[in-house]
């Protein structure tokens, strides 16, 4: 038996600062789809995710959630777990970097870069971007902020260790040119090249003291390892690494990685610093690092303080799981930025998935249940007609798997749609309902129905990859297993005799403007489930001496009479029994919190000895005492009632 080729594919791990957006969640989405085709083409596959951490940005999060940075990081990653299993990835490892086993590796990678004179102690003094944990130079900013994400930086200046960058800046500068596949997209390589190994390299800040929240560096405890060392570290200590030379066969199967995948916003990192930290380490570079363009919403990158966030299982509630796989990875380019909307989104739904794939295997098993009782006919009446489609559907998967090596998804996943396009066109030149009119027509109608069904066999195993549930249920609905691509080297593999069925809607087609209000008000209510479920008005900063307080004289009132006061949504009038024989009128701005009959007859509290005041042309003698706060976005009002035994005019101190 032939041992099969190893493939070893990794994501960025994901910053447990947050939970991730959909953005984040493409990646993941984009990995498997890469993992599951290769699994397909025979190779042994190992899948490797998970998240990153350690820095000061989450040390800071956790403070000001008042919690420890390790119960921080647990919430987060296990958020981001379970959407990357929501989205239906195969990933093989989830790694977390608070794991013992990676502190230890990188503590010895740490020293022995230090043992090798990579590393030296010195000062840092310079800009620091903290959502980034990125060093800067004041030259190095792009109008006073990050160039990575155009927020501010602050001032550093502190102990620490510097990695000698420059000391092999030659050696990876060679390797780029002698392996024009390393760094792809090709603008990838030319930003890297241009903007920062040609201008030279800055030895890089290493450890931090400013901060705990970190692995600490074992030759001086009190710094802690700068976090992108830490987290790089991760495609090597998981996979087997052993600092002391006793590395395990997965990693001797596996490394170097076949495919690195991550966002273009962190390329620097994965094709300057690691390279380089792997050459300090003697080890062999990752054979291709990919920066993936960006998801924008409406041609913005998503922001929370834009307001334009959207998460993985919010969409998946709305479209399901495949109809969201499939959006990300189709709408995705090679090298440009994709844009989302929930109109896009709806759009290509019925277009793409409802129309177009959809429909053509609901009506192709539904003519197979009315016309054969579900039975798969033997083709015995071929036309030349027949001769294109079998062309397409043969052509397919080399076609695929050309665009699949250049990581070019989208345009594999539009070969499948040719295809499928194809075999609509073929039921319009067949007629299969005309056909069904005459008896003496129905091996021609076996034929075109065989050929259907067979077409959408080659494009339903070739959707596995992007589509995984959709494609099962294809499969089911064929009668058929997923026997590979070695199934999709000729056409007729379909075992006549064989029942389809019962026929399913893969995708119902959506109604624009439903969905979009539905959209509308879910955001709604999610909106308000987010905030805190009480808030109040904050105290008084300025103390009041007890004379003054004594000056405000509260009494107990009873409600004679409340009506709402004309052209006003807010106000009420109150008659109320002060004690005194002599009616007190008072206005309060609490319509939309109670109805007047809800409160005559009520003993309520007022503030008596406030100047009269005018409003909606009536004189008001007085305030009716309340509560007030927030909760989930929606302000709340509750008039002070009192025991109905106590009478007017009592005063309350």
């Amino acid at each position: 038996m032939t041992q099969k080729k190893p493939y070893y594919i990794t994501t960025a791990i994901a910053y447990t600062s947050a939970k991730p957006h959909i953005g984040n969640t493409y990646e993941i989405v984009l990995a498997d789809a890469i993992a599951r085709y290769k699994r397909q083409e025979g190779y042994d596959v190992y899948f490797q995710t998970g998240t990153d951490e350690h820095g000061q940005k989450i040390q800071q999060k956790a403070e000001a959630a008042g919690i420890t940075p390790q119960e921080y990081v647990d919430n987060v990653a296990g958020q981001i777990k379970d959407i990357w299993d929501l989205m239906n990835t195969t990933y093989d490892r989830f790694v977390r970097t608070t794991d013992p086993e990676h502190t230890t590796k990188v503590q010895k990678i740490f020293a022995k870069m230090y043992e090798k004179g990579d590393i030296y102690k010195g000062k840092y003094v310079g800009k620091y971007c903290t959502p980034c944990e990125s060093f800067w130079t004041e030259s190095q900013l792009a109008e006073g902020k990050c160039p990575d994400c155009g927020r501010d930086c602050v001032d550093a200046e502190e102990e620490a260790y510097f990695f000698k960058m420059s000391k092999y800046a030659d050696k990876l500068m060679e390797h780029i040119e002698t392996h024009p596949e390393f760094i792809q997209p090709e603008s990838r390589k030319n930003e890297m090249v241009n903007n920062f190994l040609k201008p030279g390299l800055q030895d890089l800040c290493v450890s931090r003291t400013s901060f705990t929240w970190g692995i600490p560096v074992t030759v001086d405890p009190g710094h802690v390892t700068y976090v992108w060392l830490d987290a790089l570290s991760n495609y090597i200590t998981f996979c087997g690494y052993d600092p002391d030379g006793n590395h395990s066969e997965q990693y001797k199967k596996f490394w170097p990685a076949d495919l690195h995948l991550i966002g273009k916003d962190i390329v620097r990192f994965h094709t300057i610093y690691w390279p380089i930290f792997l050459m300090s380490m003697g080890e062999p570079l990752p054979k291709q690092v990919f920066g993936h363009p960006w998801l924008l919403v409406k041609g913005d990158k998503m922001s929370k303080s834009l307001g334009n966030v959207i998460y993985a299982d919010d969409l998946v509630h709305h479209f399901g799981v495949d109809a969201v796989r499939y959006f990300v990875l189709h709408e995705m380019p090679f090298a440009a930025d994709g844009v989302m909307t929930y109109e896009l989104i709806i759009e290509r739904i019925n277009s793409e998935l409802a129309n177009i794939l959809g429909n053509l295997v609901n009506r192709t098993v539904a003519m197979s249940g009315k016309y054969f009782d579900g039975k798969i006919m033997e083709p015995v009446a071929a036309e030349a007609v027949d001769a294109e489609l079998k062309a397409v559907a043969l052509a397919m998967p080399g076609k695929v798997a050309a665009k699949m090596q250049e990581l070019k998804v989208a345009d594999a996943i539009d070969e499948i749609f040719v295809l499928l396009r194809r075999a609509n066109k073929y039921i319009d030149e067949t007629t299969p309902w005309a056909l069904a009119k005459d008896e003496a027509l129905k091996p021609r109608l076996g034929t075109v129905l065989y050929n259907l069904l067979e077409s959408i066999r080659f494009a339903a195993i070739m959707l596995e990859s992007f589509l995984p549930e959709t494609s099962a249920r294809i499969l089911k609905q064929l009668n058929c297993e997923n026997a590979g691509l070695e199934s999709l080297t000729a056409f007729g593999q379909l075992v006549p005799g064989t029942e389809v069925g019962p026929g399913e809607i893969l995708f119902a087609r959506l109604n624009m403007e439903e969905k979009l209000a539905e959209i509308d008000a879910y955001n709604a209510e999610k909106a308000k489930e987010a905030l805190p479920p009480i808030e109040i008005e904050p105290y008084a900063e300025e103390n009041v001496d007890f004379d003054t307080f004594c000056k405000s004289d509260f009494r107990a009132v009873k409600v004679k009479d409340c009506q709402n006061v004309k052209k006003s949504d807010k106000l009420l009038q109150f008659t109320l029994d002060d004690g005194t024989g002599t009616d007190r009128q008072i206005l309060s701005g609490i319509a939309k919190f109670y109805k007047p009959e809800e409160l005559i007859g009520k003993t309520l509290v007022a503030i008596v000895n406030l100047p009269p005041r005018k409003m909606m042309g009536r004189e008001s003698c007085g305030m009716l005492i309340s509560a007030v706060h927030t909760e989930k976005g929606e302000e709340k009002l509750n008039l002070l009632m009192v025991d109905d035994a106590i009478p007017a005019g009592a005063k309350l101190c």
